[in-house]
């Protein structure tokens, strides 16, 4: 009962334990142990047994293939016997580790190993050939079977995978023993292949020797790696009269046998001394071997022991986890479905409610949107709680972020309102000034910080639209599109690069005008700023199906098509306003202006690799020349700031140089792009000023000297000059082509004339 009423914690923490102690117990000890003790007997059976045998009957074939080739008119009857022996022992041993058993059982390694051994023994039948039809010598015969047989031995060493470490090591030192007995083979094939021939040559020697050296010190290491009882018969085994014989047959030959002369021994006192010698040291190391198995048996049993053990508890901890989690995943899934109810309530239905009411202005109770839930006094009951602080944290966040977003409106708001005052009362003063002065030059300044005012006041304009209210400036009736465009022009920067095309008889509804020509200038201003600066840009309208396509194209370095498809799901779907988003500013300003009348602004790549931004006006917001009114009641009453800006857009000609009204402001963006060359339409004629020139070269002012003869000439009946006021864009379109004409004229006689002092001097 005291464990039927523990936490939750206790509980789970005892499940979790549980399960932990099920899965390490069983792992390690029944899959590893169990498993590597059935794959240590399947190896044995499939890859040990069979390999020692075929190991010998290559050793004894390598040994008779030298001497035959040593002797070629000796008898090769024990040879093609033992050739037979030799292969079906292969045949054996290609059976077993081709098995299922062994391929089941093996890792990569050992497959591997086993392919390459088997690849090796493929390649017999070949050395056979060569060595039979006397295409090879007997130093690459004796190298051909040593490879064979050391893939035997590349094999071995893949089976030493005993988890016990004892076991393992012992079995590593036998393997080093019968490397040592491989080692004591070769070097009896050697010498009696030469003890054949009749000459012992100076490489065989000299390999000999190297042989020597290495069987005795893998020997001598392997047998003090031997546990205590196996080094004893080993080392008797050296002491014997066997071995001590070979030694001295081996050190008379190393040291007697002259370079390429015949060793001073017979082959039948080598082979009585060598023979006994391989068998007895396979002999003690079968016999080790054996004893090493029989070390292995009580790790068998213990391992048999633990998988009984691990079946038992393993049952019952299986049993007691199935009861344990069942009753407690009851009461968990219960307590937690319900939290899980509420946070998704929260998520998707009152935290956005909230949201939605704040943006509306509404006020919002924070206690009220967020009721506190309870579940209990447990662990999930505390998380309830931490639950409750956190849905009443988020909405009182979210009443703050709002309040905080409200507040920065009504700032940006409130710069901007302010910034607009003061912008208006200095285009006033600019227009006063303006009216009272006759000097080209301070006009000419007058002109460009008029225009720069006028970009001020777009400027302001854009902190209105990001503060979400509506410029102040409105018309009343329909504007031709021309205007509208003119306008647009009016407020960038480099303007005189712009290309008006012809638009139609289309006007545009008036309570759409002042967004259209905001809207408008961010794109034009966009283009301008991101092509050459000897291009030019084009802004071109017609009548669509669907109401009335501006189309913008600059021909600069374009945008990448993932930075289009960005960008027109930035204008089509304009993301809420914040201050992270600085980036960009234009296009969000776009997407507004366009979401507040319908308008369908979308950019693509243009053909001539720049950039087409696409404005489509909805139907309702165009009237056609059928449907507006005459001209004199339909075009707004624009002040002369921007009937002076309208016009100057227009003035110049394509191949002029444009009026030196304002400079260049180079504008910060990620890849700095050439700027194109400015528009303008075709000047008014004027008269040819006179040949005066001061010293520099410059023209003498004369005034009235450039404007057109119409102009120049004073009112008839005496009556007063035309105020400027009443002046209409087609007069102030004359005297500014007029103005440029004259200036380009001076310029161009300039200098000639300072062409011509050169060519004096």
């Amino acid at each position: 009962m005291r464990f039927r009423n523990s936490s939750v914690r206790t509980k789970v923490t005892a499940l979790l334990l549980s399960l932990a102690a099920l899965w390490a117990f069983a792992a390690w000890v029944t899959l590893r142990e169990g498993l590597n003790l059935v794959w240590v007997a399947v190896y044995d059976s499939g890859v040990a047994q069979p390999s020692e045998t075929l190991l010998v009957e290559l050793q004894r074939e390598r040994r008779l293939t030298v001497v035959a080739m040593g002797n070629p008119s000796a008898d090769r009857g024990n040879l093609r016997a033992q050739r037979a022996r030799t292969d079906a022992a292969g045949a054996e041993f290609r059976r077993l580790a081709k098995g299922n058993n062994v391929q089941f059982a093996a890792d990569a390694v050992l497959k591997r190993r086993i392919d390459e051994m088997i690849h090796q023994l493929d390649g017999l039948p070949k050395n056979r050939s060569l060595v039979d039809g006397g295409q090879s010598d007997r130093a690459k015969a004796y190298d051909s079977y040593t490879t064979v047989v050391d893939s035997v031995y590349r094999t071995y060493d893949a089976l030493a995978t005993l988890d016990d470490k004892d076991v393992a090591r012992d079995t590593r030192t036998l393997i080093d023993l019968s490397r040592a007995r491989e080692l004591l083979s070769e070097e009896d094939a050697l010498l009696a292949g030469a003890l054949s021939a009749g000459r012992l040559t100076v490489p065989e020697r000299a390999r000999f020797t190297e042989i020597v050296g290495v069987q005795r010190f893998h020997k001598s290491e392997a047998v003090l790696a031997l546990p205590d009882s196996d080094r004893a018969i080993f080392e008797r085994l050296e002491r014997g009269q066997t071995f001590t014989r070979l030694r001295a047959l081996e050190e008379n030959v190393m040291q007697s046998t002259r370079p390429g002369g015949l060793p001073p021994i017979l082959a039948e006192q080598w082979r009585a001394v060598t023979e006994p010698a391989l068998a007895e040291l396979q002999t003690a190391i079968l016999e080790a071997g054996d004893r090493l198995v029989d070390r292995t048996a009580p790790v068998a049993v213990g391992v048999i022991a633990r998988l009984l053990l691990a079946g038992v508890l393993g049952l019952v901890a299986v049993v007691a986890s199935i009861i344990l989690s069942v009753t407690t995943a009851r009461a968990l899934v219960r307590q937690l479905e319900k939290l899980r109810e509420a946070a998704l309530e929260l998520a998707n239905e009152r935290l956005p409610g909230v949201v939605a009411r704040l943006a509306q202005g509404e006020k919002v109770d924070v206690r009220a949107e967020a009721p506190p839930l309870d579940f209990g006094p447990d662990v999930i009951g505390q998380v309830g709680a931490a639950f409750n602080t956190v849905q009443e944290t988020a909405i009182r966040t979210a009443v703050e972020e709002a309040q905080l977003r409200q507040s920065i409106r009504d700032i940006l708001l409130s710069l901007a309102r302010r910034t607009q005052s003061l912008v208006h009362r200095q285009l006033t003063l600019l227009d006063v000034m303006e009216r009272r002065e006759s000097d080209p030059a301070e006009l000419k300044d007058l002109f460009r910080i008029d225009h720069l005012a006028t970009r001020m006041r777009r400027n302001a304009e854009n902190l209105i639209v990001l503060s979400g209210a509506s410029p102040a400036r409105a018309w009343r009736r329909s504007v031709p599109m021309v205007d509208v465009v003119r306008g647009a022009l009016a407020e960038v920067e480099d303007y005189t690069r712009v290309t008006v095309l012809p638009m139609g008889q289309t006007a545009l509804n008036g309570r759409a005008v002042g967004d259209v020509i905001h809207l408008l200038a961010e794109l034009i201003e966009n283009a301008v700023s991101f092509s050459p600066p000897y291009t030019m840009v084009q802004v071109g309208g017609q009548v669509v199906a669907s109401g009335y396509a501006l189309e913008i194209e600059d021909r600069g370095l374009g945008m990448s098509p993932d930075d289009l498809e960005t960008a027109n799901q930035r204008i089509a779907d304009p993301p809420e306003f914040n201050l992270s988003s600085t980036a960009r500013l234009g296009l969000y300003v776009v997407s507004r202006l366009a979401e507040r009348h319908g308008i369908r602004v979308s950019l693509k790549a243009s053909p001539y690799g720049g950039t087409t931004a696409v404005v489509l006006l909805p139907r309702e917001l165009v009237m056609e020349n059928g449907d507006e009114q005459p001209e004199q009641e339909t075009r707004p009453r624009l002040d002369r700031r921007e009937r002076g800006a309208r016009e100057i857009a227009l003035v110049g000609a394509p191949d002029a140089d444009p009026l030196p009204v304002q400079e260049v402001v180079p504008v910060p963006r990620a890849a700095e792009t050439p700027r194109p060359a400015p528009i303008a339409a075709e000047p008014a004629a004027g008269p040819e000023p006179p040949a005066a020139f001061t010293p520099s070269g410059l023209p003498f002012r004369v005034p009235q000297a450039s404007l057109a003869p119409a102009l120049a000439e004073e009112p008839a009946g005496g009556a007063e000059p035309q105020d400027e006021e009443d002046r209409s864009p087609e007069d102030i379109r004359k005297i500014m082509g007029s103005f440029q004409s004259g200036t380009r004229r001076g310029r161009s006689e300039a200098a000639k004339l300072l062409g011509e002092g050169e060519d004096n001097r």
